[in-house]
């Protein structure tokens, strides 16, 4: 008699189960693969509301590919307001915030889709004001359950840590922000005993503690190759079938960061594979010059609008024109829209409510419309769409000398803007802020790929929209 709800609870606990040992990729791919269906249902729905007994499958077929169209839109303007960052799902109100943004922008786009292609052959006012609506209540159910499994289901990844230090702390603490990446700490053993972190158990209960345990990764921070007896520990416990992996790459994989207290010179050699990365530098400046084409052919109009009003409200240039670092050191000449004043301009870096930025100057920031006349400098292959910022001559030769490898971020073109941009935070050129952009870029250098490009550029927009970072 109870079977039935029986096997639903097991069906429910067999997805958390699935869900828990996902990769975060594939928790994104599903989290995409429901939107999806939500989409297509949503549609049936619709239709089977609107029409009831006069529904039939050539009203299903005209409707079918336009509003595919309009779903890949959709899912954009998903993309581009951060749902599919696992963050949201430990934050209800940033997820309803940015969902409810991300709805009303897709329904305008709906709207003008409709309107503006009457070709299309179907006018679906009503039929689109009652699928925004069902498609809102299931798309908000779908990810109600989606974050909640997210932080509620029972089995997790457990890990142990061999060695102390602040990455392993760094790591810890973004465990805890972010439930959604599925790991228990267990352990952390060590060979010294600690008073900022007394929980830490001595290195020599360490085999007790990975037999005892239901492990399935143990991180090491401390260097096997140094430690005899460690060696002996993990090579014992191979039967366990645990990975190991280095704090370095774990470190890398839970932050988007290269931690630079553990790079050297064999680090570039054995990470960077340029020879590997050639065919996609070279499709890069491809695609590149193609995209910055087209922009400057469309936006090509607002630049005289904007060059008057510029020119209106200060004495000056209508460009700032300056030099930059660019590939290898090469300086070139980097070109924005002026938004200072020039009486009095000492020219140097920007401050905190500087009053030399014009009104207008003020807006070109906030938009980041200031940056546009760089396509100029893409079209001439000084820069890329995407990549390390490129940084003043006189600022990086400094840096140089107080941050090691801080010229290794010049392998590869500058770019409009790159991983440090969309990481929600401000970095000054301090050598403390420059670090921590250091890591960002180092991280691009080595994983850049067409995903990574997109996936920054699209990031770029929602953290434009937002006005964070950058």
């Amino acid at each position: 008699m109870f079977a039935p709800r029986n096997d639903i609870k097991f069906a429910f606990f067999s997805l958390f189960c699935y869900i828990s040992r996902m990769s975060n990729n594939l928790k994104k791919i599903v989290l995409l693969g429901g939107d999806i269906v939500a989409l297509y249902f949503s549609l049936y729905l619709t239709l089977a509301i609107r029409y009831w007994d006069e529904y039939a499958g050539l009203i299903w077929s005209s409707h079918f590919w336009p509003f595919t169209l309009i779903f890949i839109l959709w899912l954009i303007i998903f993309y581009i307001s951060n749902l599919y960052n696992l963050n949201l799902a430990v934050n209800n109100l940033k997820f309803y915030q940015s969902s409810g943004r991300a709805l009303a922008v897709a329904g305008l786009v709906s709207l003008a889709f409709f309107y503006l292609m009457p070709q299309v052959g179907i006018a679906p006012k009503r039929n689109l004001f009652i699928y925004i609506l069902v498609f809102a209540v299931i798309f908000y159910l779908w990810r109600q359950f989606y974050n909640w499994s997210l932080k509620s289901y029972l089995p997790k990844r457990n890990i142990g840590v061999v060695g102390y230090n602040s990455l392993v702390a760094e790591i810890i603490n973004e465990f805890k922000q972010k439930p959604h990446l599925g790991y228990n700490l267990s352990f952390i053993v060590d060979d010294k005993t600690r008073d900022d972190a007394p929980e830490i158990r001595p290195i020599t209960e360490l085999e007790k503690l990975i037999n005892r345990g239901k492990l399935d990764t143990v991180i090491l921070s401390s260097d096997p190759h140094q430690s005899e007896n460690l060696r002996a520990v993990l090579f014992n416990c191979l039967r366990c079938k645990i990975n190991y992996i280095s704090l370095p790459n774990f470190y890398e994989a839970i932050t988007g960061k290269v931690p630079l207290d553990n790079i050297n010179q064999m680090w570039f050699l054995e990470n960077l594979n340029e020879n590997n990365k050639i065919w996609f530098d070279r499709l890069k400046i491809i695609y590149d010059f193609i995209l910055a084409l087209v922009i400057f052919i469309i936006t090509l109009p607002f630049w005289l609008i904007i060059a008057v009003i510029i020119k209106l409200e200060s004495r000056g240039p209508v460009f700032f024109v300056m030099d930059r670092a660019g590939q290898n050191n090469q300086i070139f000449k980097l070109i924005k829209f002026r938004t200072m004043k020039e009486e009095g301009n000492d020219h140097a870096p920007t401050r905190a409510n500087d009053s030399r930025v014009t009104k207008f100057g003020n807006l070109l920031r906030k938009t980041r419309i200031d940056e546009l006349p760089q396509v100029i400098n893409i079209l001439k292959g000084e820069m890329s769409f995407v990549g390390p910022r490129p940084e003043r001559p006189e600022l990086a030769g400094n840096l140089e000398k107080l941050i090691p490898f801080y010229n290794q971020r010049t392998l590869v073109k500058p770019g409009l803007t790159g991983s440090d941009q969309i990481s929600g935070q401000y970095h000054s050129p301090s050598r403390e802020d420059s670090l921590k952009k250091l890591q960002y870029d180092l991280f691009y250098i080595k994983n850049r790929s067409i995903y990574l490009d997109l996936s920054i550029f699209l990031k770029t927009i929602a953290t434009v929209m937002a006005r964070q970072g950058m």
